[in-house]
């Protein structure tokens, strides 16, 4: 998946057991956004939606990079390598903004493991993943009013509610980088490691993940981004509907039995 008619890949597809892992694959522009990515991620995204066996996503950047957002010179080119890809944007305006999570939510967890340049649009689509590790040398930053732009991946709706509001204007009105440190202390990332080794400590998250019953992970995820918007009684009564259908599962049961027998769960989804 995201091979392109040249043999070069602009996103690597693999599993690592239950772990769907994609690479941006551009390092030598710093893994940018370019239009065969992003149908690729789009393709990525369903995939990891439609099969089962996949219970969580990790996405990463290759060459010590993570994205350092669209590639502008090339998006607005509608540069692509054959009439297929470019065929796919015209027939939907929307398949960037798809695949950079901004109108799509996947079923399943997406852990980031981030190193080197996470700016512009890698920041945002960095806010549609659900848990953060970064390298210790690690940058982020929203620059497009630096350069007369506006972030349209969602950070101006998303990033004040992940993180406080100050925190959030100040990286979008000033523009300017953020280190690895200061993400995790303002709450952008979650986890800050030894840089080389995000990617190792993501895969060790997904695996917790994955060891997990499913329904109810994905539940949990829905629960928390579906009730967001919410005032707290339509919020809790969401949870509620979600928790019991979650409870009356064959999985719950299987839970409770492998706790009380002192052994590994084996969950069907079921």
């Amino acid at each position: 998946m995201g091979g392109t008619p040249d043999g070069t890949e602009h996103l690597i597809v693999r599993r690592a057991g239950a772990t769907l892992v994609l690479t941006l694959n551009r390092p030598e522009a710093r893994n940018a956004f370019s239009l065969p990515m992003l149908a690729a991620l789009h393709d990525a995204w369903l995939l990891a939606d439609a099969d089962d066996d996949i219970r969580s996503v990790v996405l990463t950047g290759a060459g010590g990079a993570f994205c350092s957002g669209m590639d502008l010179k090339a998006l607005a080119e509608r540069q692509a390598p054959d009439d297929a890809v470019r065929a796919r944007f015209r027939a939907d305006p929307d398949l960037h903004w798809k695949a950079m999570l901004r109108h799509h939510r996947p079923r399943k967890p997406v852990i980031a493991a981030v190193e080197g340049p996470c700016v512009a649009g890698g920041t945002e689509i960095l806010q549609g993943t659900d848990i953060r590790i970064a390298g210790t040398g690690a940058t982020f930053g929203l620059f497009e009013v630096r350069r007369g732009l506006f972030p349209l991946g969602g950070s101006t709706v998303r990033l004040p509610r992940q993180i406080p509001c100050t925190h959030a204007l100040e990286m979008l009105l000033t523009g300017r980088p953020y280190t690895a440190a200061e993400a995790e202390r303002i709450g952008l990332v979650g986890h800050v490691v030894p840089d080389g080794t995000a990617l190792a400590r993501a895969l060790e998250t997904a695996e917790l993940v994955n060891a997990n019953a499913p329904l109810a992970v994905e539940a949990v995820k829905a629960s928390v981004h579906d009730t967001e918007a919410l005032d707290e009684r339509a919020a809790l009564a969401l949870e509620l509907e979600r928790g019991q259908a979650v409870l009356a599962t064959a999985d719950a049961k299987e839970g409770a039995r492998a706790f009380a027998e002192k052994r590994p769960a084996v969950y069907r989804r079921a």
